[in-house]
């Protein structure tokens, strides 16, 4: 029966027949949807060994630190058919968000010989690649006796191919001149608005269209529904409180967190439009958000949404995704709207954000490392997390475009298609690349937490917040 499987999955391969075709075949062998979709990834798997020396490194252990997230639960899932396919054979550490990073900066610094590769995310090769700490994969990718001819590099969306590449030199363009390939884009965010469409649906309202009427329809829940409130965004005293939806709708009015002038960058959050844009968002918090919003990161902004306890959320899509499934009590009733905060905007422009690959400049292995990246962040392996896992968002067209993912997302994801395709076009990382960006970032939240405590006015809390930014970066000649 298997054999037959194989003999279909290579059909398949040749595109002889489609994979819906593969699955009724399959299934009139006596095999399930699971164990068919099994045959044909590990044929195709073993299909990329015709044109490339995957066994070149056989017998080698590739050492990661990764997050823990959907994606590293998607790459151990298929992970026997890269051991198989290579010889090789991985080991991985997995922690937490709250210390991942912590961990990530450490082995780096100290110059550890202990993992050849990690997760990244985009903001923090800004520290890590001018630091030398990150190898660059230009001449990686460029290389047919290093990368299988099938990696198809140009299939990876540009926007996140130019977010990962920098050149190191502050304010400069991400992916300009001189840039140099610090990571692999593995999968993304975008942000947008998810809701729960039960209670929009029992006040007879939908998806908010700017940044007022999403004030309004928040206090409407927030007055009209018991035990909920309006929306959820993030509060903590961290950067990642401003990279989400508070940076997705400041750049939609205009808005930038640095400029340059005579060379020099200077902070830019103190202008009137600016200051318009903070007082709205500061009082859309105190009218509708959450008692502790001053404690709020993605996972409170996520449960809450999923628990029922908050009406919608304006942050990543993939949060609300993962929120319409497993044991959530909103589960099913959640759906999706891209959202663009300026009603004087052509479309949204949300800010990215990007789990990446990075191979460690320390590592005495690099080219089985890179094996193993080039593996992870191929087509093979993205279609199956899109397909079987929650392997989203996808970083490659060819994976969005594959009408079986788009099928299931369609089917159980109310609006995410439609939002993403709305979304994409105007996304990209918003931030001004530059080597202070935790700790300026992290002290924008903080201001952010002040003006909605009522400490300071808006006016005046950005006024000192641009004082302070602008010392601290000519104190580093910057």
């Amino acid at each position: 029966m298997h054999e037959k499987a194989k003999d279909l999955a290579q059909a398949v391969i040749r595109k002889e027949i489609g994979r819906r075709e593969f699955l009724r075949r399959t299934g009139q062998l006596g095999l399930g949807a699971a164990a068919s979709a099994h045959v044909l990834n590990m044929m195709q798997t073993k299909a990329l060994a015709a044109d490339f020396d995957w066994k070149k490194h056989e017998g080698t252990t590739v050492n990661l630190l990764m997050n823990k997230h959907p994606y590293m639960d998607a790459m151990i899932a298929n992970l026997d058919n890269f051991k198989e396919l290579t010889g090789m054979e991985v080991k991985y550490d997995v922690f937490p968000e709250d210390v991942y990073f912590d961990k990530v900066t450490a082995a780096l610094s100290s110059g550890s010989t202990q993992y050849d590769a990690f997760m990244t995310g985009a903001y923090q090769t800004w520290q890590y690649g001018p630091a030398g700490w990150l190898t660059d994969l230009s001449e990686f990718i460029s290389d047919p006796a290093l990368t299988n001819p099938n990696y198809n590099w140009d299939d990876v969306l540009p926007n996140l191919r130019a977010a990962t590449a920098w050149s190191g030199i502050p304010g400069a363009p991400l992916g300009g001149d001189g840039a140099k390939q610090w990571a692999i884009p593995w999968g993304f965010e975008l942000n947008s608005v998810a809701y729960n469409k039960r209670i929009f649906d029992q006040l007879s309202m939908t998806p908010p269209e700017n940044m007022d009427d999403m004030m309004e329809k928040a206090a409407q829940i927030q007055a009209d529904v018991d035990g909920v409130y309006g929306i959820g965004v993030r509060g903590s005293r961290s950067w990642a409180t401003i990279h989400p939806g508070f940076l997705s709708a400041y750049a939609n009015f205009g808005q930038t967190d640095f400029t340059m002038e005579d060379g020099k960058l200077m902070a830019a959050m103190g202008t009137a439009e600016s200051k318009e844009f903070h007082a709205k968002w500061v009082k859309m918090i105190q009218d509708s958000g959450p008692k502790d919003w001053s404690t709020y990161t993605w996972y409170q902004v996520g449960t809450d949404l999923g628990a029922g306890a908050s009406g919608m959320i304006f942050d990543a899509d993939i949060l609300g995704y993962f929120m319409n499934g497993g044991g959530n009590a909103e589960a099913g009733n959640l759906a999706y709207s891209a959202f663009a905060a300026n009603p004087q905007a052509d479309a949204p422009t949300p800010n990215v954000w990007i789990w990446s690959l990075g191979l460690s400049q320390f590592s005495s292995q690099k080219e089985a490392a890179w094996a193993w990246m080039q593996w992870a962040s191929g087509t093979e392996h993205g279609l199956f997390g899109a397909r079987q896992m929650d392997f989203v968002n996808p970083v490659r067209q060819s994976v969005w475009d594959d009408a079986d993912f788009q099928s299931r997302i369609a089917k159980s994801y109310s609006g995410y298609l439609e939002q993403y395709k709305a979304s994409a076009p105007g996304s990209k990382i918003y931030f001004t690349p530059q080597p202070l960006f935790f700790n300026l970032t992290t002290e924008w939240a903080a201001s952010l937490q002040k003006m909605v405590a009522g400490e300071v006015p808006v006016d005046e809390g950005l006024d000192q917040l641009v004082d302070s930014v602008n010392r601290q970066l000519r104190s580093v000649g910057l």
